[in-house]
């Protein structure tokens, strides 16, 4: 059995444990330096705990680093050491290139750089993973796209457009909440109450998703096909486009490129 350490369970890591733990074809380890969080999880029975990040690494064959960005290189250098060629490194940290990982490990063993997305908890994340390290075996490619394919869908992006990927998908749940957010205040200031308001925008919300999932058509075209002449929804969106929220989104989603390029600086 293939054997899955987990470096980090914060928010991320630990959603990525949650999924995999309803997975019976590897096994799963953790480690975190806030011991309650790992306990937490152990005693769930998401993961196996060990008590230090290099009796993780000396105990898996894949080792998943999700640690904030600003700490991965100090991580990666103290556990060099304990890496070897059976490794295989799998990093979700923004905007760290895979020159950086190879480098801060020490030039030790393959390493793969994955960009997911919070969904992955509920098993509907999003994930881009590059497989450009020549270093990487087929085997190890094939289990490493298997491995995110569990929680979602899987997207084979070379890395240069990661930055792009993390900014759009890595952070786009955020995007969705706050629309949600705005929708739900609306509908309270229209009169319903705000639990009433989340259940009907929360079905409006998988209603159109689910739409334009089977629809061959484009969003645009959906999106006109709802808006009659003179009606209710051109005022809404006629709105929504003297407020220039259409150049807002895209302004937000270059912001987050332009940090997530920061942060691998």
């Amino acid at each position: 059995m293939t054997k899955v350490g987990l470096l980090g369970l914060g928010h991320m890591g630990a959603a990525l444990a949650q999924g995999w733990s309803r997975e019976s074809e590897f096994e799963l380890r953790g480690f975190d330096a806030d011991a309650e969080r790992m306990e937490r999880l152990a005693s769930l029975g998401v993961l196996g705990r060990v008590d230090s990040a290099e009796e993780l690494v000396a105990e898996s064959e894949y080792v998943v680093l999700a640690v904030k960005p600003q700490q991965i290189r100090e991580v990666l250098e103290g556990l060099a050491p304990a890496l070897g060629p059976g490794h295989c490194l799998i990093s979700i940290a923004a905007g760290v290139t895979t020159d950086s990982l190879t480098s801060w490990s020490g030039h030790t063993c393959p390493v793969v750089r994955v960009m997911p997305n919070m969904p992955a908890l509920v098993e509907s994340g999003v994930f881009a993973v590059c497989l450009e390290d020549p270093a990487l075996s087929q085997a190890q490619q094939e289990f490493v796209r298997a491995l995110f394919q569990f929680l979602g869908r899987v997207h084979i992006l070379p890395e240069s457009q990661f930055d792009a990927f993390t900014a759009l998908v890595g952070s786009g749940p955020a995007y969705v909440y706050y629309l949600m957010e705005s929708l739900v205040e609306a509908g309270v200031s229209l009169g319903f109450a705000r639990e009433k308001s989340r259940d009907m925008v929360q079905g409006l919300l998988e209603g159109s998703v689910e739409m334009a999932g089977q629809s061959e058509s484009s969003v645009t075209a959906l999106r006109e096909t709802i808006m009659s002449p003179a009606g209710t929804t051109g005022a809404g969106v006629l709105e929504l486009e003297r407020k220039t929220v259409r150049s807002a989104i895209v302004d937000a989603v270059m912001a987050a490129c332009r940090r997530s390029s920061e942060l691998g600086g």
